[in-house]
């Protein structure tokens, strides 16, 4: 079946990609682009990079925007998927949701109204044995944003390797954190996994941190050989 892959950059959406792959052809990659950093629904730390992945990738893009609001986002989310499906001829789309509810009911009502199948192959994975999964997968991602009190500016730009894993592992045990971010604690960027016919190079980025939460802005990166 041809799939469109709800795509945010991160480790999760990358993931699921990889993981149906393995038995369909994927078709193209659809990003929300939020102007509202606090959205319900979407990714915003450096979202924009989802072009260069897309490239990278060799895939096509479906990409919109939306100001963010509450249920109203979901509009455009909608606009995106039919678009996907009228150009990509797509029979069904992709998530990487884990545990969100709220983001997985959506998607499936979209879905629904859309006559296409909605396929969550991470959902319920507990939190550790998915960031294993995202090493075994070679999947090199960055930390590019943190929204917890115990995750300060030293976590910013940092690479999810196995040291990393471990230490978000032990804050899940000693302060009950997300270890991968499920509440929304950390999200990542991808610069490179098996799918990546070249991998990104960042360029120049910027760290913001203030009051228990920040982000590592990618203000400038390029593909190279890997």
């Amino acid at each position: 079946m041809k799939l469109g892959i709800l795509y945010s950059g991160g480790k999760d959406s990358t993931l699921a990609l990889v993981k149906a792959r393995k038995n369909h052809e994927i078709a193209c990659l659809i990003t929300v682009v939020s102007e509202n950093p606090h959205s319900f629904m979407f990714q915003t730390p450096n979202i924009h990079m989802t072009e260069l992945q897309a490239k990278a990738m060799g895939l096509q893009l479906v990409q919109v925007q939306t100001k963010g609001e509450k249920e109203k986002e979901l509009v455009q989310l909608k606009q995106a998927i039919q678009q996907a499906k009228k150009i990509h001829k797509i029979g069904g789309i992709v998530t990487g949701a884990v545990r969100s509810t709220y983001q997985a009911s959506r998607m499936q009502r979209i879905c629904h109204e859309l006559d296409l199948w909605c396929f969550n192959p991470l959902w319920l994975k507990d939190q550790g044995e998915l960031l294993d999964e995202v090493l075994q997968s070679k999947i090199k991602a960055i930390i590019g944003g943190v929204f917890a009190e115990h995750l300060d500016e030293l976590f910013l730009g940092k690479e999810i390797d196995k040291k990393m894993v471990d230490k978000l592992k032990n804050l899940a045990e000693t302060h009950k954190i997300n270890a991968a971010g499920e509440g929304g604690e950390i999200e990542t960027t991808v610069l490179d996994c098996p799918l990546f016919k070249k991998k990104i190079k960042i360029e120049k980025a910027e760290t913001l941190y203030e009051n228990y939460s920040g982000t590592y802005a990618i203000i400038d990166a390029k593909l190279v050989k890997k």
